[in-house]
This record gives C-alpha cells, structure tokens and sequence, in this order.
C-alpha cells in the first residue's frame, strides 16, 4: 500500500500544517501552480515528490516539472495535469487523449474547486484536491490523502485547512 497526499494551487504559500498532515504518506503530488520554486523545493525536501507546473508558474518552476505526468503507481494508471476540466466537461488539451487512453485517475487542479467524481464511461475517478494556498476565490482551503493498494484507491480523506 502507498500513501499520498495531493495538493494543488498553493500559488507560492506552503502551509507548515503540511508536514505533519502528510508525515504518514509516502510521496506528496501537487498539481500546479505551485506559484514559488521554495515550496517545490520543501516539497521534494520532505517526501518523494511528483508535480505537474501550473499556468501561473514560472519558467523556473517549468525547467523541473512537466505539465502532464502520466504514471503507473501500485496498479494503478494515473494521469496528473494542471488544467484538465472533470467528467463530462474535459479541458480541450486532455479532451481526446483522455477518451483514446484512459487511465485509472485522472487528477488536475486550476479550478479551486474540490471535486472527486468517477467518471462511469471511463472507469475512472477524478479528483481535484481544490486550492491549497491563500491566494484565489475558493473560502476554504483544501487537500486530500489517500491510499493506493493493488490498483484500488483506498480511505480517501478530504483535509480542510480553514478560511483563505
């Protein structure tokens, strides 16, 4: 079994609270706009780390991310980018590579909105951890971790960080 903690849209503000709400997981994904090359580098620093640049991060951040990662992790096929819309709604830049070739979970961020939806035509669960950081419209910040096992997501946990 692996752990993750999943963030996103930390637009440059790591919350310490992170270290001790992710001391138990295994590597921590972020799915862009990391906002500030530091919280990278505390990220990688801390745990195994995976992370996809955002459209608001900087060359800088770019050089040592991608804008897709596309994986296989424990059985499980995962596809993260930043901007890559939900179910029934796909971003035009994943829109027929998702549907030619789908993976387990497809996981971006962009939105500020905290989704988690199976997409039942894809067989796959999508999940939008919501913004992490203060800047955006969102009220509450917001996380998840969960667990990978033989290719099934497992005790999947929504972590509330308080008002922006």
């Amino acid at each position: 079994m692996i752990k993750i903690g999943l963030i996103s849209d930390t637009h440059g503000y790591l919350d310490p609270r992170f270290f001790e709400l992710f001391s138990g997981v295994d590597e921590v994904w972020h799915a862009g706009d990391i906002g500030d090359e530091n919280v990278l580098t505390d990220l990688e620093t801390f745990k195994s780390c995976r992370a996809v640049y955002g459209n608001i991060d900087d060359w800088n951040i770019r050089i040592r991310t991608s804008e897709h990662q596309r994986f296989e992790i424990n059985g499980l096929k995962v596809w993260m980018t930043h901007i890559g819309g939900y179910p029934g709604k796909y971003a035009p830049g994943v829109k027929a590579d998702i549907y030619k070739n789908p993976p387990n979970l497809f996981i971006s961020g962009h939105s500020h909105i905290l989704k988690v939806m199976f997409d039942k035509n894809l067989n796959c669960l999508h999940i939008n951890p919501g913004a992490a950081g203060k800047s955006g419209f969102h009220q509450v910040r917001t996380a998840i971790r969960f667990a990978i096992d033989n290719g099934e997501i497992k005790d999947l946990e929504v972590i509330e960080l308080g008002k922006r």
